[in-house]
């Protein structure tokens, strides 16, 4: 499976043990683990100030906020979820003030992963309420909120222990949320 950014390494370990295991060739090598945590170790190390156990934002996460910040998302959030969770690796959170501007912020982000790199949800959920509007990519899940659902439902309280990611300030957004008169 191609990623646009490095694995954590002991994801990176099992598809390599597994890629044997089919192989035939079993267990890695003590030099061939070292030199996975060495990968590892670098990614980390790329990673920056800031951003303490999150990776850095691939193109599509970037894309994906963008594109919501376009449509005046606000209150954006990124949880690392790679160290507590095994079904996805981040979560993007944004909100919209009503109905009609949730919908279009989940448009927006489908449409620019679309057609800027190709890459489509593996499924949709929420869309027609508009409540709450999820984007599944597999490896990220996109929620878009409407203000009052993201209150009730608080993602970042349910999963606490997942790590914040720093977002640049050209994807924070927030600052053209319709409440700000922007």
């Amino acid at each position: 499976m191609e990623r646009n950014s490095p694995m954590p390494e002991s994801r990176e370990r099992t598809e390599k043990e597994r890629g044997r295991e089919a192989q035939g060739k079993g267990a890695p090598s003590a030099a061939e683990d070292a030199a996975g945590k060495a990968s590892a170790a670098q990614a980390a190390a790329a990673e920056g100030p800031g951003r303490a156990g999150a990776g850095p934002l691939d193109e599509r996460l970037r894309a994906a906020l963008h594109a919501a910040g376009e449509r005046k998302a606000h209150d954006q959030v990124v949880l690392d979820l790679r160290e507590v969770a095994s079904f996805t690796d981040y979560f993007l959170i944004a909100s919209g003030t009503n109905v009609r501007q949730v919908q279009a912020i989940a448009d927006a982000v489908e449409e620019e992963l679309r057609k800027r790199l190709g890459v489509r949800p593996l499924r949709v959920e929420g869309y027609k309420s508009a409540e709450w509007i999820l984007l599944d990519y597999g490896d990220f899940i996109f929620h878009v909120f409407e203000e009052k659902s993201r209150r009730f439902y608080d993602l970042e309280r349910l999963w606490r222990d997942a790590a914040r990611v720093a977002l640049p300030p050209e994807l924070a957004g927030g600052e053209g949320s319709l409440r700000n008169g922007g």
